[in-house]
């Protein structure tokens, strides 16, 4: 075909060389042309066909693959596999653009089979996040690591293709620039190491609660990767943690709280010592009608009234005689309150005790969880319990310690000035 179109064009008085540049051009054209056709009947017809199958299916896969773009790399290399089958026969005068072509249309594939191959990466990274198993053992590190082995392999092809060198004298060259690729690769090397790690360990996963004041990080892991972790913040800024430094650095992970089926409550108020005291006989029959310490007061008077038989005391005798006190009863009913409230978990530690006493008074610690690991109930949980010890207490005749504030002291200076100090 090309010497026939070369003849014809040189029995018209057209120079041989000039002949040939035409020839070349209308060759060009040509592939040109063809690759446009081509491309317009994949997009028209191809592609369309695909998508509507793919939204017809029951399966998701597919609509996947066409929303991370699977289909449109797919329409750009029908028609390069087209132009690289025909290229013999449109330049088959002119072996070296035929050969030119020919390496271009093969970097082109390798271009565009990587994006599909990524696309596809995307889509199963992508389903694999839908089931449960991936919190505890996330892939896309192991996914990344795949790409760049991918784009590693992709580039040394097209350098291969386009010198036409072997591909073996590259990977040479490479290692022995291996010091070089260890430098470049740093980060990503360790970083595959520390998700290697995270995985194994099962120290980190997505949904958890993370801790990590050296990088101002505190809330839920969104994304765990190759190279970084992210952190949503409770403001919902985002920290980006570098994977290795959940390694080699300490954090804190909530998930052992989620699990427990509790979150803990550790609070305490600090008791004024002057106001315990023992109680009297009208404290304890007031005492004797809530409900919660009936019981409590009435065994713990016939104990006290047993041992003062015993050792023959008088139960109203100070300091020989037992007798309750008012602290005492009252944290008998904190534990009543806390074990009959609906939502305190009492399979996990439950405790009302008191610390050691300081210059603010007498800590009294409540030491329990909640069943509601919400945070937002959680916190309501805590302020109801605080709500109703701080109201209940002076019908214990106990009061909570508070330093003096401005209106304390003025009213004392008034008092100063009036000359009454009397209590």
């Amino acid at each position: 075909m090309q010497a026939f179109l070369e003849k014809l064009l040189t029995d018209s008085g057209i120079p041989v060389p000039a002949a040939q540049i035409i020839l070349l051009v209308l060759s060009i054209l040509a592939i040109a042309l063809l690759a446009y056709l081509v491309s317009r009947l994949t997009i028209h017809l191809l592609i369309p066909f695909f998508v509507r199958a793919a939204a017809l299916s029951k399966s998701d896969w597919d609509d996947l693959l066409a929303r991370n773009h699977f289909f449109d790399h797919l329409s750009i290399l029908i028609p390069v596999v087209v132009v690289y089958a025909t290229v013999d026969v449109l330049l088959g005068g002119h072996p070296f653009f035929a050969e030119v072509v020919r390496r271009l249309c093969m970097t082109i594939l390798v271009v565009l089979a990587v994006r599909m191959i990524d696309s596809t990466l995307n889509t199963v990274d992508q389903i694999y996040r839908r089931s449960a198993v991936s919190k505890r053992k996330p892939i896309g590190g192991y996914l990344s690591v795949v790409r760049i082995v991918i784009f590693i392999l992709a580039g040394i092809f097209i350098v291969s293709t386009l010198t036409a060198k072997s591909p073996w004298g590259i990977f040479s060259v490479l290692g022995g620039l291996t010091a070089v690729v260890l430098l470049i690769f740093k980060d990503t090397i360790l970083g595959f190491v520390a998700s290697l790690q995270l995985v194994s360990h099962d120290m980190v996963r997505v949904g958890d609660w993370i801790e990590m004041p050296k990088f101002e990080a505190d809330g839920d892991v969104v994304d765990v990767s190759i190279h970084t972790v992210k952190v949503q913040n409770w403001d919902k800024t985002i920290t980006t943690i570098p994977t290795s430094a959940l390694v080699s650095n300490a954090f804190k992970n909530w998930r052992g709280m989620s699990e427990s089926g509790g979150r803990r409550i550790k609070r305490s108020l600090c008791l004024d010592m002057n106001s315990i005291q023992f109680c009297s006989v009208e404290m304890l029959e007031k005492l004797n009608k809530f409900g919660l310490l009936s019981d409590y007061v009435q065994q713990r008077q016939e104990e006290i009234d047993l041992y003062n038989q015993e050792h023959h005391l008088k139960s109203n005798s100070v300091p020989n005689g037992r007798r309750q006190t008012n602290i005492g009863v009252f944290r008998a009913y904190i534990k009543s309150y806390l074990a009959n409230h609906p939502k305190i978990n009492k399979d996990m530690t439950f405790l009302v005790r008191h610390l050691a006493p300081t210059s603010k008074g007498l800590p009294m610690e409540l030491y329990v969880f909640s069943s509601d690991q919400v945070w937002a109930n959680y916190e309501d949980i805590q302020a109801d319990i605080f709500d109703h010890i701080l109201a209940v207490l002076p019908e214990f005749g106990l009061r909570v310690f508070q330093e003096p504030s401005g209106l304390d002291l003025q009213a004392l200076g008034g008092a100063v000035g009036q000359g009454d100090l009397s209590p």
